[in-house]
């Protein structure tokens, strides 16, 4: 019989789970694994960090459900794409860094970028574990999946010793994994739906909130499920991170400005997936005698922070699929008042915002950098978001209408994500138009992947709001030592510069009245094209930080 190398037994088993593109950075420990990838067909997108490596891997999770893989070297290799992964674990995105590693002849002998990586990663992904025999290499890839999709899902990690991955195994002798993990999404019993129901039933002033959980269901069709269960309750829905999309742009129960006001007020709040952390106030900030009605996949979410009335260790999608079949039984049968209510409240906000937006003051006001960028992008982008301010601004502007459709960084707030995000969407949807809110601080950590978007001929149109500032922290610095500015300026740069210099397409705008224009000069480019925009600094706190 034939034998083949470890690197090809890994990627045929990475085929065989689903996967058919990997994010790398090339290094001699990993060169079977790569060249495994090569052999049996899958698409491989090289980066130039390996953070970028791991970011990639996480949108590539987020925008098609699968595992999302990412291989890097040894020693600072994988160091390298530590923050990636800590990213996709606050995220819960399942996805799986194979590390290289260095020979086992060579343990404690201080080989070429000896370590010992799994225990850099236990606190941050579901399993780390090395692999010690190459016949069982699918077992160990199986051992990933089955931890990474997990509960809500999360990152795993596993390092392979160079001589494993190099070493020839007869194909007979490989057992091939299959069934090993769960492929039907759990709901709730009878009697958990009745009381479920008969508590929404009975509300007055309900509110379904849908967080990154939801996102992470395991059930088919459920942004449709989601919208015949908003149509029935006509209740007021409101959807962060990266439940964004579940329900489409312009829907007519999907709040986006007013979910402070109608949280606050909520008899009866139906939490779907939710983080109860600092961007809810750590659930405070809902109304102390409303009833909460929680469904989590992970049970260690449920009663986090804020207690449950109604606490269910469950799918969300699923049972959102459930509650959706027995609509009928709600018992609402014209408008609410309630929801009337929340939403003259969310007209007012948008108006609010819409007048801001109206500036043609230069610098550009974020506002209206947010409102333009958000129309020319439209509600059939996928957009990656990529910093502090620019975000939170241009977030309630995007027109965000597919599961994916927005590309966060999440709770674990970490800058860098958006030219990775941008190269993993263009890798999976390579026809879709894709795109990047950049504030000027992020794109200092990985704007150098603009040399990957051109290598690999992938065209996103990415808009920069440049204040010249950190100025998500410059605020609150500005609180508290007002005297003692320092680390907080780092200048309006020419960026757009690097990005033409890399081979793309670049262009400053200070005028508002350009910025349109601008955007459209750099889609027809055909290029990776970065819009460097002169904005305002914003005085408030952002609400990136829940304050």
């Amino acid at each position: 019989m034939a034998k083949i190398h470890g690197g090809r037994v890994v990627a045929r088993a990475l085929r065989r789970e689903g996967v058919d593109t990997v994010f790398m950075l090339t290094g001699g420990h990993v060169l079977p694994i790569i060249d495994g990838c090569v052999l049996e067909g899958m698409k491989l997108v090289d980066v130039r960090h390996e953070q970028a490596a791991a970011h990639a891997a996480d949108a590539y999770a987020r925008l098609t459900g699968k595992l999302g893989v990412a291989v890097v070297t040894a020693g600072p290799g994988v160091t390298d794409a530590l923050t990636g992964v800590a990213n996709a674990w606050y995220a819960h995105t399942p996805m799986l860094l194979i590390g290289g590693r260095h020979l086992t002849s060579e343990d404690l002998r201080g080989g070429l970028q000896e370590m010992d990586h799994p225990q850099l990663f236990r606190s941050i992904t579901k399993w780390a574990e090395t692999a010690r025999s190459a016949a069982r290499l699918p077992e160990y890839v199986a051992t990933a999946a089955r931890a990474a999709f997990s509960g809500r899902g999360g990152p795993t990690f596993l390092d392979i010793p160079w001589d494993i991955s190099a070493d020839m195994v007869e194909e007979s002798a490989i057992a091939w994994p299959t069934g090993y993990r769960a492929n039907h999404p759990a709901g709730v019993a009878d009697a958990v739906l009745s009381e479920i129901v008969s508590a929404l039933a009975s509300a007055v002033q309900p509110v379904i909130f849908g967080g990154t959980g939801l996102r992470w269901t395991s059930q088919p069709g459920f942004p449709q499920a989601l919208d015949e269960l908003a149509l029935a309750l006509r209740a007021p829905v409101y959807l962060n991170s990266l439940g964004r999309g579940s329900l489409p742009y312009g829907h007519p129960y999907l709040g986006n400005r007013s979910r402070s006001y109608a949280l606050g007020k909520a008899d009866v709040v139906l939490s779907l997936g939710v983080d109860w952390d600092f961007r809810t106030g750590f659930g405070q900030r809902v109304n102390l005698d409303a009833s909460i009605i929680q469904i989590d996949a992970d049970a260690s979410r449920v009663g986090w922070n804020r207690g449950a009335s109604v606490g269910v260790v469950a799918d969300p999608g699923t049972v959102v699929a459930q509650l959706a079949a027995m609509a009928g039984k709600f018992g609402v049968t014209g408008d609410r008042a309630w929801t009337e209510d929340v939403f003259g409240v969310e007209r007012d906000k948008q108006q609010v915002a819409v007048e801001a937006s109206l500036s043609d003051a230069s610098p550009v006001h974020p506002e209206r950098f947010g409102r333009e960028v958000a129309e020319f992008f439209g509600s059939d982008s996928i957009v990656a978001a990529d910093g502090g301010d620019i975000v939170s601004t241009t977030a309630k502007w995007l027109q965000t209408s597919k599961p994916g459709g927005l590309l966060d960084p999440g709770p674990f707030g970490c800058l860098g994500v958006g030219a990775p995000f941008a190269m993993a969407a263009k890798a999976v949807s390579p026809d879709s138009r894709v795109g990047i809110v950049f504030g000027d601080g992020s794109f200092g950590f990985n704007g150098f992947e603009f040399d990957s978007l051109v290598r690999h001929e992938m065209p996103v149109v990415a808009a920069l709001g440049n204040d010249g500032a950190w100025n998500n922290i410059k605020v609150i610095h500005r609180m508290l030592y007002p005297d003692r500015m320092v680390g907080s300026d780092i200048g309006v740069r020419p960026y757009h510069d690097v990005v033409e210099a890399l081979g793309g397409y670049g262009e400053f705008v200070d005028d508002p009245k350009q910025l349109r224009g601008a955007l459209e000069r750099a889609e027809e480019s055909g290029l990776p094209a970065l819009v460097n925009v002169h904005i305002a600094e914003q005085m408030r706190v952002s609400s990136a930080y829940g304050m």
